[in-house]
Parts: structure tokens; sequence; C-alpha cells
């Protein structure tokens, strides 16, 4: 059986994977995306570039660490016997990607326990966004990191308090537009914490964002598990706190990230309270 890992080893491997992976899907993004598919809606979608990304992944990792079990958003959950699992997503903000912005990223995470948001353990994540040159990475326990190009990382805290004049917030919409109206009715009750609000398109750098008080707040409802799997470490990390409904864990229902003040003020304000 595998060797049982620290957080840092296993982070250590993210990182490399990440970068890795990263690195074919902007190969891949420049010499042209191909629509392999839609999802749950027409507006979700499947590039071929995702399943051979996620693809690089599984099989670096199955060479790396072949008793971990794993679960990807393209190919799903495979158990494995040594209790970490990795929880991947191989081109987060894949509508960026399709129509070249650049806010897209490769998410990969170690989780301990069971593949399910609710009861594991986060134990390392990498968010790499290869278009923009910039890692965010964490263990449990050693911090949250951002590498940007040649630089030496830096270590990340999120924004401390909220803002007087109102807080910079990110959220998303889902692809289903019966959710649409409940979105928005969310954005309203938000709105009077808000300087203004901010839709970037991939929850694994909405999360990165806020580890890195370049947003003081994010929300949305509708993030499976591969979505804020590295994300959420990463906040949690630089100091902040990751939630869901009020006293829950992030999940499809609700996803909150904020520094601690914040945090509170926007599940009060979301919850309508």
């Amino acid at each position: 059986m595998t060797a049982s890992p620290t957080p840092a080893d296993l982070e250590k491997l993210a990182i490399d994977i990440a970068r890795e992976a990263g690195a074919l899907a902007r190969r891949r993004r420049e010499e042209g995306v191909h629509i392999a598919a839609t999802k749950s809606a027409l507006a979700d979608i499947v590039t071929e570039a995702d399943r051979e990304v996620e693809a690089l992944i599984r099989g670096r990792l199955a060479h790396e660490r072949p008793d971990d079990g794993f679960f990807g958003e393209e190919s799903g959950a495979e158990p494995g016997t040594s209790r970490v699992t990795w929880v991947v997503d191989p081109i987060d903000g894949t509508v960026n990607y399709a129509y070249g912005i650049p806010s897209y990223a490769v998410s990969v995470a170690a989780v301990e326990g069971e593949p399910d948001p609710t009861r594991w353990r986060a134990l390392a994540g990498a968010v790499y966004a290869p278009a923009l040159g910039e890692l965010f990475h964490a263990s449990l326990g050693g911090g949250a990191w951002l590498r940007a190009g040649d630089a030496e990382p830096r270590r990340l805290a999120v924004a401390a308090h909220a803002p007087d004049a109102g807080a910079l917030l990110a959220t998303g919409f889902g692809y289903d537009p019966a959710t649409h109206a409940g979105d928005l009715a969310r954005v309203e009750r938000v709105m009077p914490l808000a300087r203004d609000i901010r839709r970037i398109g991939s929850a694994a750098l909405d999360l990165s964002y806020v580890a890195a008080g370049r947003l003081d707040g994010y929300f949305e409802r509708g993030l499976n598990p591969w979505d804020h799997a590295a994300g959420a470490l990463i906040v949690e990390e630089a100091g902040g706190r990751v939630g869901g409904l009020p006293g829950g864990r992030p999940g499809t229902a609700l996803t909150i990230a904020a520094g601690a003040e914040l945090f509170g003020r926007l599940d009060e304000a979301i919850d309508g309270r």
C-alpha cells in the first residue's frame, strides 16, 4: 500500500500535476477548442480538452499514488484503499475557456475520507490559471500561497475586515434558466453590503481571489465538489471562512467564502435574516 503522505507531500504533487495539466489545457486552447458535449443544460459544455486534461491528471495520479481514490468532473468517482481521494476539475471555467477568456483554471485537491464535502477533510490543493501564469496552493496547516511567474511565493491572507465603503463580491449563476430568478434574488439581498459585484466564471479562481484579498467575499449556489475542493482549503489556510447554508458545509445548495466578519454578514443577508 502507498505510504501515508503528509499534507505537504500531497501539496507538492498537486502543484506539479496542476502545472502539467494547465500547460496541456493552454496548448489545446491555442490550437482551437472543440466542443465535445453538453451536460446539464445547453450552456453547460464539455470540451475535448476537459476530457484530455482529466485523463492526464488521472494517469499521473494512478502512477504516483495508485492506492488513492479519484473523483473527477468528467470521469466520475473511483474508490481507493488509502483514505486519500483526489478531487479534480480539469478546466474550471469551461465557457471562459471556450470563448478565449483567460479566467479558467485547473483545480486539484487531495482530501481524506469519503469524496463528500460534508464529510471529507481537505489536505492539500492547487489552483493553476495557465493563461494568467498564477498558481494558488495550500496544505492543511501550511498556509496558502501564490506563485506568479518566476516571482518568489507570496503567502496569502484574506481581507480582514468588511470595508465601510462596501465589499467587492463575486458570484455566479447556474446553467439552468429555472434557477436564475433565485440567483438574482440572492444578489439583491446581498447588494446593500456590496461596493460592486464580479462574475468571473470560475469558482476555483473566485475562491483563490478571496484568499488573496482581491475579492472580499464570494457566494454561489450550485457548486459541485470539484468546483470548491481546492479553493475552499486555500481560503481557509489564508485565514478565511468557507461554508454553505447557515451552519453547513459548502455544497450545491450554497457556498460562501470571506473573512470572518464579512462571512457572518453575508450569511445573514443571503438567509434573509
